[in-house]
C-alpha cells in the first residue's frame, strides 16, 4: 500500500440540508474523522454510481444512510455484490448503514429493532475498553455473518461492531460530533424519535465522545498498521 492510500467512499445517502451546510456531508465528515494522509474517491452509490472493480482503491468505506439495508432499492444488490468482491481483498469499513449492509451482504441479518431507537451518546465495550460514541439508528444487525467477531457491544446494541479480517464495521457514528447531534435533534428527531430519548441526548451533549480515538483506529486499519484490538 502506498504512503498515501486512496480510500473509496461508497456514499449511500446524504446528510440532510441544511445540516450539511453547517456540518458538511458524509465526504467532509469522514475526511475530518480519518485525518490527513489519504486521497479520496467518492462514489454516490445511492444515485447509481457503483464501481465494478474492487482494486480501484486501496481501501473502502461504506457510509451511513437514511435507508434500510433490507429495503428494495435498485442499488442495494449491486452494492452487496461489490462488498463481497472487496471483502478479503482490501481494508473495508462500514459505519451505521455501512455496518448493516456489509453484515447483510456477507450472510448476516438486519432488521428494525423492536426495542426502538439509539440516539446520542452511548457507551460501548470495545475489546474490554469503554468508549463513548454518538448513535442514531433503529435498525440493527441481529445476526452477524458467519465467522464475524463482535468487537463493539452494549446491552441495547449487542452487535455494534464486527471484525472479519480486513473488514471492520461500526453501528455508531464516530464522524458525528456533538454539534451535529444537537442540530439533528430538532431537525431530524422531533416527531420520529421518542421525546425522552431526545431529551437525554440533549442532556448528554456536553459529555465527551471518543471520535478522535476511533478515527485514529480506523485510519490505522486502512494503513494496515497497529489496529484497535478486536478481541
Amino acid at each position: 500500500m502506498s504512503d498515501r492510500p486512496t480510500i473509496g467512499l461508497l456514499q449511500c445517502g446524504d446528510v440532510r440540508a441544511p445540516l450539511s451546510d453547517t456540518h458538511g456531508d458524509y465526504p467532509e465528515l469522514y475526511v475530518r474523522l480519518l485525518g490527513p494522509g489519504f486521497d479520496w474517491r467518492v462514489f454516490r452509490v445511492h444515485d447509481g454510481d457503483i464501481p465494478d472493480d474492487p482494486t480501484t482503491c486501496d481501501g473502502w468505506l461504506v457510509s451511513g444512510s437514511r435507508h434500510g439495508a433490507y429495503e428494495d432499492h435498485d442499488w442495494i444488490a449491486p452494492l452487496e455484490t461489490l462488498i463481497r468482491s472487496i471483502h478479503g481483498t482490501r481494508p473495508l469499513i462500514g459505519i451505521c448503514f455501512g455496518h448493516q449492509i456489509i453484515a447483510q451482504a456477507l450472510g448476516g441479518r438486519v432488521q428494525k429493532y423492536s426495542g426502538g431507537w439509539a440516539v446520542g451518546r452511548r457507551a460501548y465495550d470495545w475489546a474490554g475498553r469503554t468508549v463513548h460514541l454518538n448513535a442514531w439508528h433503529q435498525d440493527q444487525v441481529v445476526m452477524p455473518p458467519p465467522g464475524a467477531t463482535t468487537i463493539l457491544t452494549n446491552p441495547f446494541t449487542i452487535h455494534a461492531g464486527l471484525a472479519m479480517g480486513d473488514t471492520l464495521t461500526l453501528q455508531p457514528h464516530p464522524e458525528f460530533p456533538p454539534a451535529l447531534i444537537a442540530d439533528m435533534i430538532p431537525a431530524v428527531g422531533r416527531g420520529t424519535v421518542p421525546d425522552d430519548l431526545l431529551t437525554q441526548a440533549s442532556a448528554d451533549l456536553p459529555l465527551p465522545v471518543d471520535n478522535a480515538l476511533t478515527g485514529d483506529a480506523l485510519a490505522a486499519h486502512f494503513r494496515r498498521t497497529i489496529p484497535w484490538p478486536t478481541g
